[in-house]
């Protein structure tokens, strides 16, 4: 068991330190701290200090030990500290993040770059935070190089801000190469604590192309199955679209630059059916067209985590999205102006061109 420290006082220490006690000019830490020493000189335990004095017993256990070490000095005076913490460099962190690349991978970590500038992974996330850095994650991109790509996305955003009276807008494309997928094993159900689980692998039983066109005005979707997509599936669909539209609308429709959609057999059956206008994306510009949203929403919500035995099985499932979703059809609203996605354009090829020049240099 621990024993307190003892104290003696001759007769001039004790003066000075009841001195102390009563002084009204003397602060107030030291003569508590004197106060401290009294007590212990008449034989009372920490405990009993602390209890009188209503402080921490450690506090009184560690100015008694000074005092008894170090005389009155021991308690004159706070010991010299370790001063103000050094101030992280936010700057500094982020300049490093954005600028320079560790020397053995392709991006930073909270790991690499505490080792890199001396403070703490804690530290580093905070900052990156409180910047929006993120540097595992990694976004694609392709900047349209097309020779006509101002006037075809001024064509395009203007029939989405502004369509034509009398005419329907439609967006058309494939998803070509939907596979019917099954799992080699089966998956566990969803459960509280446990999400559901499926097989990395699985077993190829076929694939379909989905042909699709979006309605800009009301959101619902003409949809179509085939096993190809050649220019003769593509024929076949428009002719659905022929069927499925009101006759006295003219038809506008958005596509890509796929070969098929200029086959000389598609262009010939245009001429025939002059309600139909052909408006076709930039190259490399396939997120001006709408109906890859509903494309995407197909995927995360009905065959991403599907289970197909067979290809028949994966049409009726799409089949069946595409007619419940017409039940409720929403539109996407298309809110970005020609001239603002041109100004993104430009600074994109500028900044490409930058980079090109400093990797020849």
């Amino acid at each position: 068991m621990r024993v307190a420290t003892e104290i003696t006082l001759d007769a001039s220490e004790e003066i000075r330190l009841r001195k102390i006690t009563s002084s009204n000019t003397c602060p107030v830490r030291l003569a508590r701290r004197a106060q401290i020493v009294l007590l212990a000189a008449e034989g009372k335990s920490n405990l009993e200090i602390a209890q009188i004095l209503k402080i921490g017993r450690h506090q009184v256990s560690r100015w008694r030990d000074r005092y008894a070490q170090e005389g009155f000095s021991g308690i004159e005076q706070d010991r010299a500290r370790s001063g103000r913490k050094k101030q992280i460099d936010a700057a500094e962190i982020v300049s490093l993040t954005t600028n320079t690349l560790p020397e053995n991978a392709t991006h930073w970590s909270t790991r690499t770059m505490a080792a890199v500038s001396g403070i703490s992974e804690r530290s580093v996330r905070r900052i990156w935070h409180a910047y929006g850095l993120k540097p595992h994650l990694e976004k694609t991109f392709k900047v349209s190089r097309g020779p006509k790509f101002v006037e075809k996305l001024e064509d395009i955003v203007g029939l989405y801000l502004s369509p034509p009276e009398h005419a329907l807008v439609l967006c058309c494309d494939e998803k070509s190469q939907v596979q019917a997928l099954d799992r080699t094993q089966p998956g566990l159900p969803l459960k509280r604590g446990r999400a559901a689980t499926m097989t990395h692998d699985y077993k190829r039983h076929g694939t379909t192309t989905l042909f699709a066109a979006l309605n800009v005005l009301d959101g619902a979707v003409i949809g179509q199955c085939q096993q190809r997509h050649t220019h003769v599936e593509w024929l076949k669909f428009l002719k659905q679209i022929n069927r499925e539209t009101a006759k006295d609308k003219e038809l506008h429709l958005i596509c890509d630059n796929y070969a098929t959609h200029k086959h000389p057999k598609v262009r010939e059956w245009l001429e025939k059916h002059p309600r139909f206008h052909m408006h076709f994306t930039p190259t490399s510009a396939s997120w001006l067209n709408m109906v890859e949203r509903f494309f995407r929403d197909l995927t995360s919500q009905r065959l991403r985590r599907g289970v197909f035995v067979s290809v028949p099985e994966l049409v009726s499932a799409i089949d069946e999205y595409i007619e419940k979703h017409n039940q409720n059809p929403k539109p996407f609203i298309w809110t970005a102006k020609a001239n603002d996605i041109l100004e993104k354009v430009v600074r994109a090829n500028r900044r490409l061109s930058c980079k090109k020049n400093d990797a020849l240099h």
